[in-house]
């Protein structure tokens, strides 16, 4: 659970820095910006980093619940009904708490989605209001 807690808080300080970037376009200078970017880019190496642990270990717990219902289920069959019945509410309950963790991951994604998806928006607004700022000039000293 760590891991993927870990992974959650890279993706939502990445999330951060790109609302506060957005929120700056537009107010830095060129090595301002650079400045920033290289921030941004080390969180999302780090964001990315958290995401591969948290894809392995998440491959490792898959291959741990498969035994343990595997496990379960032989209990099952050799009629130990109290251990299977155990076994299987243990792993209704891990199921159940890293699905709430999971929920709280793809938050985050989406927040981080939401985020960059602004910054797409202010620089295209930004573009279109520099280009009409140029078509006016051109268009004034036509005059």
């Amino acid at each position: 659970m760590k891991t993927i807690t870990e992974y959650t808080k890279a993706v939502y300080t990445l999330a951060s820095l790109y609302r506060q970037y957005t929120s700056l376009l537009g107010k830095m200078n060129s090595q301002e910006e650079d400045e920033v970017w290289q921030v941004i880019i080390g969180a999302r190496v780090e964001m990315t980093s958290k995401q591969q642990e948290y894809l392995k270990l998440e491959t490792t717990w898959m291959t741990a619940v498969g035994l343990s219902e595997m496990a379960a289920e032989a209990a099952y069959q050799t009629r130990a009904d109290q251990a299977s019945i155990t076994a299987r509410n243990h792993i209704q309950l891990v199921k159940s708490q890293v699905q709430e963790v999971r929920q709280l991951s793809q938050k985050a994604e989406t927040k981080l989605a939401e985020a960059q998806t602004e910054e797409l928006h202010q620089k295209t607004q930004e573009a279109v209001d520099k280009r009409a700022d140029q078509e006016e000039e051109a268009y004034l000293r036509e005059d």
